[in-house]
């Protein structure tokens, strides 16, 4: 099975790395990642790359498509060399899946129009525009299309994946391997827990953690 991460400058990393651990882990998996152009893409701090050793061209039937997001999706929203092939990739794979601001892409390219799908919640609404309807879940399943919400949900999304892919046990093995138990120290990891002072900063545009 052929899995193709989808680079492109300004990527965040752990929406690509999320589902490099955890699908990469399903036996036989072939993951390669993929971008316009061989070479070094950078991520959206500038102090990662993650190297694409193949173009787009040279993976055009994937069984599984994984589009990430981050602050630089809104330069691909129209460079139709990626949707184009999103649309071609579409049409032969088994699975095509998102994380974060990545179904953006995906709904830029015209697949998730009539279909629940999720992203980061700073860009949820931003899925009506393009005929999707928006669900504040942290992983949704439409059909094949997978998308999952903000950065880290992309391990989730990985891990159910795997699930459907190869089963219970073997998804649950691979969690026990990377040891995915989240406990974190504060309890503000969405938008209805968080502290209102901080979602209305991010909201109106006047907290940035990446510039």
């Amino acid at each position: 099975m052929q899995i193709a991460v989808v680079l492109f400058d300004r990527f965040t990393a752990l929406d690509a790395v999320g589902p490099y651990e955890t699908l990469g882990r399903l036996p036989g998996a072939d993951l390669v990642f993929v971008a316009e152009e061989r070479g070094p893409v950078r991520s959206d701090t500038g102090a990662l790359a993650l190297t694409a050793d193949r173009t787009l061209d040279e993976v055009p039937r994937p069984d599984v498509v994984v589009v990430p997001g981050g602050p630089g999706q809104s330069a691909q929203m129209t460079n139709e060399a990626l949707l184009g092939w999103l649309r071609a990739a579409d049409a032969t794979s088994t699975w095509t899946t998102s994380v974060c601001s990545g179904s953006l892409l995906l709904a830029a390219a015209g697949l998730l129009r009539g279909r629940r799908a999720t992203s980061h919640w700073l860009a949820l609404d931003a899925l009506t525009e393009f005929g999707a309807h928006p669900a504040q879940e942290r992983v949704v399943l439409a059909g094949k299309y997978v998308t999952a919400a903000g950065v880290s949900s992309g391990i989730d999304m990985g891990l159910t994946l795997l699930g459907r892919i190869a089963g219970d046990e073997h998804a649950q093995a691979v969690q026990l391997l990377i040891e995915y138990d989240p406990q974190p120290p504060y309890d503000a990891g969405s938008p209805h827990k968080a502290p209102a002072r901080l979602v209305e900063e991010f909201r109106s545009g006047s907290r940035f953690v990446v510039q």
